[in-house]
């Protein structure tokens, strides 16, 4: 089966978490469900969803995490779902059509374990749209060729290779990357997400490189 569980993980920021609400509201084929894990110091996103009207898929859990990483774990582990995505409060999907296209990418393709797609973001203040088929002999050039934005995985893809380390700060997603070399592989060749630059990865460059080289060097 294709049930798609959408996981938002959010801190503090209750506009971006909205927007993104809205985005997973507004697809043609709507999600089997949408899991929020808000790991606010505040109240305000809490109160959101207790107070304000919610459809029937969207669940959350209100809970101080250990950070990005755990947040991702909490979501999975959560999921019931046989395909998940994690899209992060402020990011977007492209079009309403993606959850649908997505779908039957899957059906399409029953051996995949997991897909990914094109991107849009901002480089040099300019909306750029880029994204390539996963390469494994490229996994030493970082995340450059494939956005974590844009994995859609099977489920029982995280009990093959496990879940997010809690060892890496920024990094976790090419952590992930570099365990999925041997999953069946499928390249979306649409734009499925429109990315929010204000994440730990931009803002943290530096850092972020850093730690993948570590990454990169503890796998290979």
């Amino acid at each position: 089966m294709e049930r798609i569980t959408v996981v938002t993980i959010c801190f503090n920021n209750l506009s971006d978490l909205q927007s993104t609400c809205a985005s997973v509201d507004a697809q043609t084929l709507l999600p089997f469900e949408h899991l929020i894990v808000n790991g606010s110091t505040q109240t305000e996103i809490a109160d959101w969803l207790d107070q304000s009207p919610q459809p029937s898929y969207r669940r959350w859990i209100n809970e101080r995490d250990k950070g990005i990483s755990d947040a991702f774990n909490k979501g999975i582990n959560h999921a019931n779902g046989d395909i998940i995505h994690l899209l992060n409060s402020g990011d977007l999907y492209y079009s309403n059509q993606v959850l649908s296209e997505v779908k039957s990418c899957f059906k399409s393709n029953p051996y995949a374990s997991w897909i990914s797609g094109r991107i849009e973001m901002k480089r040099g203040g300019i909306w750029v749209q880029v994204g390539v088929p996963f390469d494994p002999k490229q996994l030493y050039k970082g995340m450059r060729s494939v956005s974590h934005p844009t994995y859609f995985l099977r489920a029982k893809v995280y009990d093959r290779v496990g879940l997010f380390s809690l060892e890496h700060k920024i990094a976790m997603d090419y952590d992930l990357l570099c365990r999925l070399v041997h999953e069946p592989y499928y390249y979306l060749a649409e734009t499925l997400i429109k990315f929010d630059d204000k994440g730990v990865s931009t803002t943290a460059y530096l850092k972020s490189l850093k730690e993948n080289i570590k990454v990169y060097e503890s796998h290979f």
